[in-house]
């Protein structure tokens, strides 16, 4: 059958193709993509083309389907498969295989499998490793947003402390501590603010920052919280010192036991190790850009008071199962990260733009055509603009399912090689 898709040919080459998809093998699945929201990792991987580590050499003859946030409908199952999933079944990807013999993963690596397709193959090792996970939210969006919210899950089950009078350590957040989380506005850091407020271990003190009051404003209104003690600290331009002054005062003078630094500054990461409080745990949750980032790390600390480091770069099966979870149980509203909408014909330039345009989630519906919406700028007096405004301005399942009632499907004469 025939599938329309944005594919990768190089550096900052993407084009909305038709292609032919093959049938499928035994161990193979056939399904729809409905809808993938777009990461900051896919504008890295443009700029990166066959330089990316999880791309092939040769992608001027081979070109990749981009998008790893994707979610939609089985089509059809190879009879290997056939036992454990069935047509017709809504399912989420975690893309993250975490294999040790090859880096290639959905959306940088295959030709027949990405988020912004209108129809894909998933591999037989998709299925191996159990990360095709079937989804039961009420909307494509939330599945879409399994994988992001899974990448929140791993970081903050990442983390680890001691055990009193051991030298062994329990995973997670301390309970009842203190959590700061540098840069955290963005898409991810939404989510993580919303996971730091519903998982089952919460912190006493949870403090946000950024150099934007308005989206420091924008996240205090999208996450009150009861439980937590929640501060929004802008700390446009304080020096390093007057930043650590700040964030201590904000918690009574004490540092932090756990701290995500969300974006990739080597001061901000010395700073975030000088703020930890004995048995403290920074966790790099953003991913660097390039391979010689160094920060300075106190090693007095790290033998005396026991602070430590983490990462971690996505999630896994298992963060993506709980993930789907979450949001099909309503105890996530993941719709708060989502700022832009999209038809797949303009996935190539927005993919491309992301940093310029700004906000939160671009969210592609792949198998339909029309321009990017702002959504804090639909007329309110629009079809769209009254769906928003019965959900307070936000994404919902009715507006999916306005837009797919609404809006065109893409077809042959909307690509590159029609």
């Amino acid at each position: 059958m025939n599938s329309i898709g944005l594919r990768i040919h190089g550096k900052k080459d993407m084009r909305v193709e038709q292609f032919e998809l093959p049938e499928i093998n035994d161990d193979e699945i056939l399904a729809t993509v409905v809808s993938d929201t777009m990461c900051m990792s896919s504008w890295k991987l443009a700029q990166e083309g066959e330089d990316h580590k999880k791309t092939p050499d040769n992608l001027d003859k081979n070109p990749a389907l981009v998008g790893h946030e994707f979610s939609g409908k089985i089509l059809k199952v190879g009879k290997k498969w056939a036992d454990k999933y069935q047509v017709g079944d809504d399912y989420a990807i975690q893309p993250n295989l975490a294999r040790d013999d090859t880096p290639f993963v959905p959306g940088y690596s295959y030709p027949y499998i990405g988020g912004d397709a209108t129809a894909v193959i998933i591999p037989n090792e998709v299925m191996a490793l159990d990360c095709l996970v079937p989804f039961h939210g009420q909307a494509y969006y939330e599945g879409s947003l399994c994988e992001p919210l899974s990448c929140v899950i791993a970081a903050f089950e990442a983390q680890f402390h001691l055990i009193p009078h051991t030298y062994n350590h329990k995973m997670g957040i301390k309970a009842n501590g203190n959590v700061l989380m540098l840069g955290g506005t963005g898409p991810m850091g939404l989510l993580a603010i919303d996971y730091a407020l519903h998982a089952g271990v919460k912190p006493k003190n949870l403090v946000v920052t950024d150099i934007d009051q308005s989206k420091l404003d924008r996240a205090k209104q999208l996450y009150p919280s009861d439980d937590v003690n929640v501060s929004f600290v802008n700390v446009n331009g304080l020096s390093v010192e007057e930043q650590k002054a700040k964030l201590k005062a904000v918690v009574g003078g004490d540092g932090f036991d756990d701290i995500f630094c969300m974006i990739s500054v080597p001061a901000l990461v010395t700073m975030s190790g000088e703020l930890l409080n004995p048995d403290g745990c920074l966790n790099q949750f953003a991913g660097p850009m390039h391979k010689d980032f160094t920060a300075q790390l106190n090693f007095y600390d790290v033998h005396y008071n026991f602070t430590h480091v983490a990462g971690t770069s996505g999630g896994n099966a298992q963060n993506e199962a709980t993930a789907a979870q979450l949001i099909a149980e309503r105890k996530v509203n993941v719709a708060k990260v989502i700022t832009h909408v999209l038809g797949l014909d303009a996935a190539a330039e927005t993919t491309l733009t992301q940093p310029e345009i700004g906000g939160g989630k671009k969210l592609v519906y792949s198998q339909k055509k029309f321009d990017r919406i702002e959504l804090a700028k639909v007329d309110p007096k629009s079809g769209l603009g009254q769906v928003l405004a019965k959900h307070d301005g936000l994404w919902s399942p009715e507006a999916e399912q306005w837009i797919m009632a609404n809006m065109p499907d893409i077809t042959t004469a909307d690509t590159a090689n029609h």
